[in-house]
């Protein structure tokens, strides 16, 4: 069969992935979401030292009930994301001669760095709240919201960067990949869906999905920048 054609067919079995995981989400009740909420509050409770219990449509509570790990908490949406970033970076490094293998590794590297993800955002979200953290300017609602931008920013970053085999080249132009598939899943899609109808609420989201991932990046980009003449100044001394 012709490479060109089989690309596709891997392109669309992706993109019908990603949707049919998305419409999975937008349906689901908290019960139809604990292949990745159980695993997700197990490692809460190993990291914190706190216990949660399962309570049909509500989520995991916590044994005090001052915190619920409900299904806005899944993190499937990062899930998307990341999957998205790995396969669409591997059908682009390796157009026409990427294998069908390539699938289930990419969702399976997907998964488990939710969950760690995920457990990260959700234990710093408990450590907040147990040392009653706040910012004067910050709503605590606006501070959730930066703390869960950054952790889930942050570690695509982190994922883009241990599975990028290219070590050269503008490092400025690699890290447009996470960064406009971040802007597709946090600010396109939600906003191709009527997110807008939301009013106020919806673009004051927004503005923070679009500043907070720009100053993450920079720190990133210009770590790798560095890393990179470094190697090329050695390559070329050689």
């Amino acid at each position: 069969m012709n490479r060109k054609v089989i690309w596709s067919a891997q392109l669309l079995v992706v993109a019908l992935c990603a949707l049919a995981l998305k419409y999975h989400y937008s349906t689901a009740t908290v019960d139809q979401l604990r292949w990745i909420l159980a695993p997700t509050t197990a490692l809460v409770e190993s990291l914190s030292g706190r216990s949660f219990e399962f309570e049909s449509y509500a989520g995991y509570m916590s044994s005090d009930h001052t915190f619920v790990i409900a299904a806005p908490c899944a993190g499937v949406n990062f899930l998307i994301t990341a999957f998205l970033m790995l396969s669409l970076r591997r059908l682009w490094r390796d157009r026409f001669h990427a294998s069908w293998s390539f699938l289930p590794v990419t969702a399976a590297i997907a998964y488990v760095t939710t969950l760690i993800t995920n457990t990260t955002r959700i234990f710093v979200a408990l450590e907040m709240q147990k040392y009653s953290v706040e910012v004067s300017w910050l709503s605590a609602n606006q501070l959730h919201r930066l703390e869960g931008i950054a952790v889930y920013f942050g570690f695509l970053l982190v994922l883009f960067m241990l599975t990028e085999r290219r070590r050269t080249g503008n490092p400025a132009r690699l890290f447009l990949v996470p960064l406009l598939v971040y802007y597709s899943m946090t600010l396109a899609v939600p906003l191709s869906m009527g997110g807008y109808r939301h009013g106020a609420v919806f673009w004051e989201h927004s503005l923070f999905v679009l500043l907070l991932p720009l100053l993450l990046l920079l720190p990133f980009a210009l770590i790798t920048s560095f890393v990179v003449r470094g190697r090329l100044r050695r390559s070329t001394s050689e």
